[in-house]
């Protein structure tokens, strides 16, 4: 088999692809020939050592996967050899092969190419738990989306439109905010014209007839923060889910009072580990919604496996709308 293997984690022009030995599955593991791995902007931040969970040295990045289980390991039961799975994992998915945790894989029915099953699991489960389970999102409420066009973005645009939410979905270029529109946004607000401190809270006020959002649905932070939130409708859900402009936001505790608004934060991974058995619920669910049409990832583009620092110089550029995938 073949990886990128991350040896120092002192950025991406340290990964390597190196021929490795093809490893046996343990108990509960399972062996995976991957054919599709997607990137999310936790694969480029554990790389620089800048992520939450930091893996002992050497690792392989790749948290997303999908491909074809070639070996169980003993006590292994719900799946079998030939099997189609997708994965999160972590690590281990920039490569040709890789174990993973039976527990973690989910197994894909008919008809679900491995390209949007590496794109999947990470941006519908995170904005599900986000907007209906964090949020409690009924129909007919109003939903800022921010950072629309990336993975999350069109996820939350996409499940938002699915609840009979109506959706505006802001974004940093015309392009993106016609992306967004595409897959089912109602309005749309290019944040390179409205900018944070110069319109974004007029354009909102104007766009929600003075009432503001009733969710936020926030993957960006930084000084997007602090003006959306003064934006936030009566008993708002304002959800945090990332900080992908990179600064942490503060925000002034009495604009919640003022609002009756929540702060909710969003945080899948734990929520996954601590109640399986709703997990795995939400998992069928986004499954049956993926098998009628109502939710498919939205695919910038796909580059072989081998091209791995190029799709993170790509990703880098913030050019990317949807999910980029990397293919064996």
């Amino acid at each position: 088999m073949h990886a990128w293997l991350c040896e120092n984690p002192v950025g991406v022009e340290a990964l390597q692809w190196k021929e490795l030995p093809t490893p046996t599955p343990g108990p509960g593991e399972v062996l995976i020939a991957i054919e599709a791995a997607s990137l999310n902007f936790p694969d480029l931040l554990i790389v620089q050592n800048k992520y939450q969970m930091k893996p002992a040295l050497p690792f392989v990045p790749g948290s997303e996967y999908a491909g074809t289980v070639q070996a169980v390991g003993e006590g292994v039961k719900h799946l079998r050899v030939g099997q189609k799975v997708a994965c999160l994992s972590g690590t281990g998915g920039f490569g040709t092969h890789t174990l993973a945790p039976a527990a973690l894989c989910m197994p894909l029915p008919e008809g679900f190419p491995a390209v949007d099953a590496a794109a999947f699991i990470m941006i519908y489960a995170t904005s599900w738990h986000a907007l209906m389970d964090r949020a409690a999102l009924k129909a007919g409420e109003t939903v800022l989306v921010l950072g629309a066009a990336g993975g999350v973005g069109t996820a939350a645009i996409q499940l938002a439109k699915a609840a009979g939410a109506r959706v505006i979905a802001a974004a940093s270029s015309d392009d993106k905010c016609a992306l967004c529109r595409e897959i089912g946004a109602d309005e749309t607000i290019n944040y390179s014209v409205h900018t944070p401190d110069g319109g974004l809270r007029d354009e909102i006020k104007r766009l929600t007839g003075g009432k503001g959002p009733d969710v936020v649905y926030d993957p960006v932070g930084g000084a997007f923060a602090e003006p959306v939130f003064r934006s936030i409708a009566w008993r708002g859900r304002y959800l945090v889910v990332g900080f992908a402009s990179g600064p942490i936001p503060s925000l002034p505790l009495n604009l919640a009072l003022l609002k009756g608004a929540s702060i909710v934060g969003v945080f899948w991974g734990d929520f996954a580990k601590r109640e399986p058995q709703a997990n795995a619920a939400m998992m069928q669910t986004l499954a049956g919604l993926y098998g009628t049409g109502k939710i498919k990832p939205m695919i910038d583009r796909t580059l072989p496996m081998k091209e791995l620092v190029q799709a993170y110089a790509v990703m880098g550029s913030r050019s990317v709308k949807g999910k980029l995938v990397l293919v064996n």
